[in-house]
């Protein structure tokens, strides 16, 4: 293998790199470079969307950090002694280097963190098996020996070095970015190494990917230090050499030490570290000794039972049997289990819980065993949504918790499963497009009126960005096109917008793990909580347990009307209100539903008196069609309801799309179509639905022709009696509507939640 780059800073060195990582992997790929390493400052944040992108790119993915390592012990925060620490270049040969590294890392986080997230010589001794370490830049500690003309501190340190990661496993780092200091420092690195037999590398240490994208890694550090560009900046760099140099300028740059460019490949060639997608690692769910499945079993027996009476009907059973067997088999018991305890142990306690939101609604187990308080049947609500054998990603169940003692919750799953196995997530402020102009244009010295006034030309709405904004203000446009200084605030903008400019704490999500969460991925800490390095979908990915405990304010407010009630009416329990209570209805139809959850807007007032609901499906229906696209519906919607007059393409649609008086609003129609027309398996309906909501056209018009005239696996619809027209007019409208259609399960729970704050509003408003 020729020059690798083993000294890299992307994005996620925060406010320093300025490396995106698609592109830093494609550029690496451009150079022809067969392999490239990531070495963010203190974190492995980038770490699994890197390894993503180089493989995607056909590059060697090369898993790193460059650690800070305290001058004196990690736990030592001292002012005086403490603020300095060295840079030091650790990367993974293989899985235990990988273990070792997210070990450090978290540490460094956890125990060390002092300015910067810090470990130390005791550490390497203990966690250094499968990494090898490059002595770093400027700031590493033998650099900086040298610098101090203390060349007897640099050999004895290198020597520590090599005794700890052993003799293959250390190599003395030179770099060459036309900084005088490096220069003069180069021949007593190369003598060093001549010394002690440590060899040499040589890297670049990359900080963005073009040369001319000096000015944007400039903009992010004074962003970071709040200087402008024309300032002197303590973390500046001198020359605009930080780039991902070619083979080419790095040996004619090192062309009088050519065993320091091929040990860059060598080293490339010995770090191989793999990650697994989509293995589920679930934590232990201990009920001693007893089988997993037969005890779920008999709990979800049980509930159907106290549920359904102790005759349930045959098509409950086989509904109940069908759910178990594709749980068991997919290996989601204990997932089961470990939700109900904790919703268990929130209700023993008196603490409100949501009768369920997401796809989870859809799940009879889970309304047997208390994790949903809504019934499935009742509702027609598909188990597949939620859990089918095709679903790639595992599934979720996200809780509403009342969010005063949402809190308490977490506190039992930590005292349950160990301090160690359970850690909140981190999540990533980007730099969105309006802070973006203002934070330029305070690096750039533009006065506060211009920015605000760019500013305010970005649309407020979610995913705004400035090419859009580019292109849907002609305002905009013409301040572009007509003033050279808000071209240039608006291109150096658009050149950072959407990097990461800070970590903080996800507002709900926990990872639950079999092992100490650090045994799996690196931790850092945020407002003195200890959160993973990975965001939630990196996490579903490695197969780890997340769970959403989230605090819905309206449980509460439900909660403390309840408790006022009991006062006079020892015996009112919510649960047991009836669903088709007139005065109720009436409230909603007259659109009187300020203080009712999700119903408080002018818009969906005016909806509710044009539709006048009469029962808990047209309450479904509005909050599923209330949203942007699905709204288009509403009048046929209405219209139909009110005549009677529904008329279906194809009749097998009537039964599907009764409930809806003949729109399509769920997305469980759309597989019940897929099934019922086509024949489909219901998981593959799920897929299609996925790929249609995505917009994946390439799947869908496969699916186009299975859909209409059948395949291996289904039927098709012209085989069903369905005339060719008519199926390609229904596939037309399920693939335009697919991207807007609602969740049924979801908008079933949220409904049964309006409901319950309608009710008490009407017959008990004073409480």
């Amino acid at each position: 293998m020729g020059f690798v780059h083993l000294h890299v800073h992307t994005e996620y060195s925060l406010l320093d790199g300025a490396c995106r990582i698609k592109e830093l992997a494609k550029a690496a790929k451009n150079l022809g470079q067969s392999a490239l390493a990531i070495t963010d400052h203190g974190v492995m944040y980038g770490a699994v969307e890197f390894y993503e992108a180089c493989k995607a790119e056909g590059v060697k993915p090369i898993i790193g950090c460059e650690v800070y390592v305290a001058a004196r012990s990690h736990t030592d925060k001292v002012h005086e002694l403490d603020s300095e620490n060295n840079h030091l270049v650790l990367l993974c040969k293989n899985k235990l280097g990988y273990q070792n590294l997210i070990k450090l890392v978290s540490k460094g986080f956890v125990d060390g963190f002092y300015n910067k997230p810090r470990i130390d010589h005791e550490l390497l001794e203990q966690y250094h098996d499968g990494l090898i370490a490059l002595s770093a830049c400027l700031a590493g500690e033998i650099p900086k020996a040298l610098s101090a003309n203390d060349y007897n501190k640099a050999v004895e340190t290198a020597k520590w070095y090599q005794n700890v990661f052993g003799k293959d496993n250390f190599f003395i780092e030179i770099q060459n970015h036309g900084i005088d200091e490096q220069i003069r420092i180069l021949p007593q690195l190369v003598r060093l190494s001549k010394e002690t037999g440590i060899p040499l590398v040589a890297t670049n240490d990359v900080h963005y990917i073009e040369k001319s994208d000096s000015m944007i890694q400039k903009v992010l550090v004074c962003i970071q230090t709040g200087h402008t560009v024309d300032e002197d900046n303590p973390l500046g760099y001198e020359t605009d050499n930080f780039y991902l140099k070619s083979e080419e300028e790095m040996a004619a740059l090192f062309s009088a030490y050519p065993e320091a460019i091929e040990n860059s490949g060598k080293i490339a060639d010995r770090c191989n570290v793999e990650f697994t997608f989509g293995e589920t690692k679930l934590p232990l769910f201990d009920i001693g000794n007893k089988d997993h499945f037969e005890y779920f079993r008999e709990m979800c027996y049980n509930g159907l039972y106290r549920i359904y009476g102790d005759n349930p009907d045959k098509t409950l059973v086989d509904r109940l049997e069908y759910e178990l067997s594709i749980i068991n088999s997919m290996g989601y018991i204990d997932y089961y289990l470990i939700v109900q305890d904790f919703v268990r142990y929130a209700k023993d306690n008196n603490i409100p819980v949501g009768p369920g939101r997401g796809s989870g609604a859809g799940s009879l187990c889970a309304y047997l065993v208390g994790i949903t308080g809504v019934d499935p049947i009742k509702h027609d609500l598909i188990f597949e949504r939620f859990l089918n054998p095709e679903r790639v990603s595992m599934p979720d169940f996200d809780i509403d918790f009342c969010y005063v003692r949402r809190q308490e919750v977490i506190d039992y799953v930590v005292r349950k499963y160990g301090a160690d196995h359970v850690a909140q997530i981190v999540t990533f402020g980007t730099l969105k497009a309006r802070a973006a102009i203002r934070d330029v244009a305070r690096v750039l010295a533009i006065p506060y009126a211009t920015a605000d006034r760019v500013a305010k030309l970005i649309p407020f709405e979610l995913n705004a960005t400035i090419e859009k904004a580019l292109s849907d203000s002609p305002d905009l446009k013409l301040l572009y096109d007509s003033d050279l200084t808000i071209k240039n605030l608006i291109d150096m903008s658009r050149k950072i917008e959407g990097m990461p400019r800070h970590a903080s704490r996800h507002a709900a999500g926990v990872v639950i793990t079999r092992d100490r969460v650090d045994e799996y991925v690196p931790l850092a800490t945020n407002d003195d909580a200890v959160v993973t390095q990975f965001t939630m979908t990196t996490l579903e990915r490695l197969g780890l347990l997340k769970m959403d405990f989230l605090g819905l304010r309206n449980l509460t407010v439900i909660d403390d009307t309840v408790k006022m009630i009991k006062r006079r009416e020892p015996d009112f329990d919510i649960e047991k209100i009836p669903l088709d209570d007139k005065k109720t209805f009436a409230l909603f139809s007259d659109g009187q539903t300020n203080g009712v959850f999700q119903f408080e807007s002018a818009g969906m007032k005016r909806v509710l008196t044009q539709l006048k609901p009469t029962g808990i499906e047209d309450i479904i229906a509005v909050l599923s069609l209330y949203r942007p696209g699905p709204m288009e519906s509403i009048p046929k919607y209405i219209s139909n309801r009110h005549s009677g007059n529904t008329t279906y393409a194809a009749p097998q649609l009537e039964p599907i799309l009764k409930v809806t008086y003949g729109c399509l609003v769920y997305q469980e129609q759309v597989m019940q179509v897929f099934r019922e027309l086509a024949g489909y398996s219901f998981g593959r309906a799920d897929i299609v639905r996925r790929a249609m909501s995505k917009k994946k056209h390439d799947v869908m018009e496969r699916e186009r022709n299975a859909f209409i005239y059948g395949d291996d696996d289904c039927e098709g619809a012209v085989n069903h009696g369905v005339s060719e027209k008519a199926a390609n007019e229904i596939f037309d409208s399920m693939s335009s509507f697919a991207s807007y259609a609602f969740n049924k399960s979801h908008a079933a729970a949220y409904a049964y939640v309006a409901y319950r704050t309608a009710y008490l509003k009407c017959h008990y408003g004073r409480e």
